[in-house]
């Protein structure tokens, strides 16, 4: 009997079936509007209200809060999402709700109100839930049994999200920078329509594949016999206990997540009380942890030596993974601000002309390729899924103009300002440009262990902040603004790259290798929850940009995003040889 997986794979685009490519096109436009969006957020908030593109005039303080809010609930609410598509809606309509819940979203920011803000990123933040989880559950499903493939589906699959972001931040960005921010916020808003558009009228190629439960036939999606296997695990089912403290703790953590800003933008606490010398905040979010981690040590303890062994080394990684963003997560907040206050970006004369090319080249090379894999999709599939296809070439044409539209009028200047938007694209550029050489790396014999390669991954981190510190020690105590060589902002970014290679993909590698796969979908939860941890930390962190700055200097500012990242990466690989033993010969 011929399967839904094999039929899948019978009409290829580079190696792999059509299905991937329609969800590469989705993600990217999805990644192209988030991006797009976050990285106007900040800017937007804190652009004084007097200018030639007047914004919020809020304090940073206040501007991270909201925003590490937003970043950390992104992380937490795809928890829920795959729960529902798992027992309701099926991936395929879990990932179009969360398509149209975004586009709403997006669509509410565009009116520049403060109660249609909070509206657009609660909706982002739902839809994100729906989208995120159930996208890569497709894939996961598309390669079941054929995993000698998977590798290479999900590095194309993270080429798409890294082109979406990097047109998303350069586009988005430029319009809302030169034009009004509402172009930003409303480019973001028809990309996520359009792919959204583009996904509904191609589920069809999917079959049963991410169905709704009840409608999917076992027999239509399951790996040819000879090449799937099940690894049986002891059950350890959730007590009343156990959910009563995911209860109690996840409530903690969200009424903290939502009053931190709210505290600080309307002067509202939710927390007015108190616990010795710990005010109602800090108190709630500590007893939160303290459950949270009764939760994971009890239901540790029921397992054989050798997997409490192994997930003790998994949380140990959730440690330094909590580090590290908060650290890296500065790209969101703090380095955006560097760019747009701190920064040198106006240009003239040759070095204007010189990063007009670099631009164009930027710009063009890499759009070029994707409109390649684009018309290679379409020679497959233009008689099977020809609206999607319409849909897909009308979203080429906008964007090609776009950035024709773009090109035509950066070289019709004779000086050019960067937009503080640009740097954001340099992490998306290196990522897709160092990918392969870290890819051969960890394939070669010089491979490192899991905690040497978080150890480096912490310390390139740290090198990327001592190049801010040190371009930085110019700037005077308390100022404002400076004129900082761009230079040190772009290596930063090389260097906080290759630190995300070595340590970001790597972890969820580690994860699904050493937890039984009963516990899988709970540790999965645990990990998006540590990078939560990380986003909310690096959102409160980035918020203490002025205090610090007033009090010593924006050199000591980005002295601490050297010290601490560069300790956590020492006692990793200090603690290498430990965590190798508690792995038990899982490499």
């Amino acid at each position: 009997m011929t399967t839904d997986i094999e039929n899948i794979f019978k009409e290829k685009v580079l190696g792999h079936p059509t299905g991937l490519f329609i969800l590469f096109f989705t993600e990217m436009w999805e990644r192209f509007s988030f991006y797009g969006m976050r990285i106007l957020l900040v800017l937007f908030l804190t652009a004084p209200m007097v200018s030639e593109n007047p914004g919020w005039n809020w304090a940073r303080e206040n501007a991270m809060a909201l925003i590490g809010t937003y970043a950390s609930l992104l992380y937490l609410t795809p928890i829920l999402g795959g729960l529902i598509a798992d027992k309701y809606t099926g991936h395929k309509w879990a990932v179009v709700i969360g398509c149209v819940i975004m586009t709403l979203g997006h669509a509410s920011m565009v009116f520049e109100t403060e109660s249609s803000l909070y509206i657009g990123l609660t909706l982002l933040v739902i839809g994100t839930g729906f989208f995120k989880p159930n996208i890569t559950s497709i894939i996961s499903t598309m390669y079941k049994g054929r995993e000698s493939k998977k590798d290479g589906a999900y590095t194309l699959f993270y080429m798409g999200v890294n082109a979406g972001a990097f047109f998303g931040m350069m586009l988005c960005g430029y319009l809302a920078e030169n034009i009004g921010w509402s172009y930003g916020f409303g480019l973001a808003g028809i990309f996520m329509l359009l792919g959204m558009l583009q996904f509904l009228l191609a589920k069809k190629i999917f079959g049963d594949i991410g169905e709704m439960p009840h409608k999917m036939k076992q027999s239509s999606i399951e790996a040819p016999k000879e090449l799937s296997s099940e690894v049986i695990e002891k059950p350890n089912p959730f007590t009343t206990l156990d959910k009563l403290l995911i209860i109690i703790s996840t409530f903690c953590g969200l009424i903290y997540l939502i009053n931190d800003p709210l505290s600080k933008i309307h002067n509202t606490n939710l927390l007015r009380f108190s616990i010795g010398s710990y005010d109602g905040s800090s108190a709630t979010i500590i007893i939160g942890l303290i459950l949270f981690l009764v939760l994971i040590i009890s239901r540790v303890l029921r397992y054989s030596k050798i997997v409490r062994d192994r997930i003790l080394a998994v949380t140990i990684f959730g440690l330094f993974t909590v580090f590290f963003f908060a650290a890296f997560e500065q790209s969101l907040g703090s380095l955006t601000i560097f760019a747009r206050d701190y920064t040198a970006r106006e240009l003239t004369g040759s070095s204007a002309l010189i990063f007009k090319i670099i631009d164009l080249i930027f710009t063009v090379v890499p759009l070029a390729i994707i409109t390649w894999v684009l018309a290679l999709l379409f020679k497959k599939t233009y008689a099977k899924i020809p609206a999607s296809n319409l849909i897909l070439t009308l979203a080429f044409i906008g964007l090609w103009g776009i950035v024709a539209w773009k090109i035509n009028r950066e070289f019709g200047k004779e000086t050019t300002e960067v937009s503080a938007s640009w740097f954001g694209i340099l992490n998306s550029f290196f990522i897709i440009t160092l990918a392969p050489l870290f890819s051969k790396w960890w394939e070669s014999k010089y491979n490192p262990s899991a905690a040497m390669k978080y150890g480096l991954g912490l310390c390139l981190l740290a090198l990327g902040f001592g190049i801010l510190s040190y371009g930085t020690l110019g700037i005077p105590q308390g100022a404002q603004t400076a004129s900082t060589s761009m230079f040190f902002l772009i290596a930063a970014y090389l260097f906080h790259t290759m630190g995300e290679l070595c340590l970001s993909p790597v972890g969820l590698s580690y994860l699904s290798k050493l937890v039984p796969p009963r516990m899988i979908g709970f540790m999965f939860g645990i990990w998006y929850l540590a990078i939560a941890i990380g986003q909310k930390a690096a959102g409160s962190m980035g918020g203490m940009i002025d205090k610090i700055s007033a009090a010593y200097s924006l050199s000591s500012f980005f002295l601490i995003f050297t010290i601490v990242p560069f300790c956590a990466g020492l006692l990793s690989i200090l603690l290498n040889p430990w965590i190798k033993k508690r792995m038990h010969g899982v490499r």
